[in-house]
């Protein structure tokens, strides 16, 4: 469970999407675009998959999966990827994208269209965990994605994915709680969930929500001879999430550095026919 490797890449792609600059890269480029339910990421890799470029932007553009603001989620793409072509200096043609699992039909289709709408190619739909899974360089073991609104599980076995599900729960169900805790909107919880500076009087009101995440995936591992589980996505980023998973499930639980970063890094290692 190592993942100095891992976080070490990771952090690469985090400074350049911070500092909003490129890498040199060679051969062709590899792009990953992450719907997300609070944040829209996009991903660009060399063909050695090494970070090249990325852009981030908050929305709210999708909920639980679905684009219930399929204007509003092309207009953030295309801006994202007009943003990044003009720090490397080329037109991005082709793109991979990801949907949670379990994600059939016109919800994946609508996915793919945001991204074709914003003048590139999808080329592969890779479930959200396995994006995640390629960045971790995990061989065994359960991948939890905790996004904003629902919580992806994806179960390897020597490489291979045996097993996905994904639940509705997430980050939204965390800043509801804390709405109703504090008696705020729902967009003042969101902001004061990201407070660093209030994270343990925050984490101590969303733990239910946190422990009911882990008895659902518990629920999803058990049977599986699952040995250690990663957690990632954006509603993770509590100091004390996976230790609430470890004494849930009793399975030793790590989280990587820049969780909300490592499924959109995974998508564009994906992109690839």
């Amino acid at each position: 469970m190592d993942l100095t490797r891992a976080n070490e890449y990771i952090e690469k792609f985090a400074r350049l999407v911070e500092e909003k600059r490129s890498n040199p890269y060679e051969g062709e480029l590899r792009v990953g675009v992450d719907l997300g339910t609070v944040n829209i990421v996009l991903s660009v890799v060399d063909s050695a998959g090494n970070p090249v470029a990325g852009a981030l932007y908050p929305a709210s553009v999708v909920k639980d999966g679905l684009v219930v603001d399929y204007v509003g989620a092309v207009r953030i793409v295309r801006n994202l990827k007009q943003g990044v072509e003009s720090i490397l200096g080329k037109r991005l043609m082709q793109a991979a994208t990801a949907v949670p699992p379990g994600t059939v039909g016109g919800n994946a289709k609508a996915i793919s269209n945001v991204v074709e709408s914003s003048d590139m190619e999808v080329i592969n739909v890779v479930d959200e965990p396995t994006a995640a899974a390629a960045v971790l360089n995990i061989m065994d073991g359960a991948v939890v994605d905790v996004g904003g609104g629902t919580t992806g599980i994806s179960i390897l076995r020597r490489g291979e994915v045996i097993y996905t599900a994904d639940e509705p729960t997430g980050g939204t169900h965390m800043s509801l709680v804390v709405a109703g805790n504090y008696k705020i909107s729902f967009e003042e919880a969101e902001v004061l969930k990201k407070d660093p500076n209030r994270q343990k009087e925050i984490f101590s009101i969303i733990r239910p929500v946190v422990e009911k995440m882990a008895s659902i995936v518990k629920r999803h591992v058990t049977g599986y001879g699952v040995k250690n589980i990663y957690v990632v996505g954006g509603a993770c980023c509590f100091e004390a999430f996976e230790s609430v998973f470890v004494k849930e499930i009793g399975i030793p639980t790590v989280k990587p550095i820049k969780p909300l970063l490592v499924t959109p890094l995974g998508i564009a290692l994906n992109c690839k026919k």
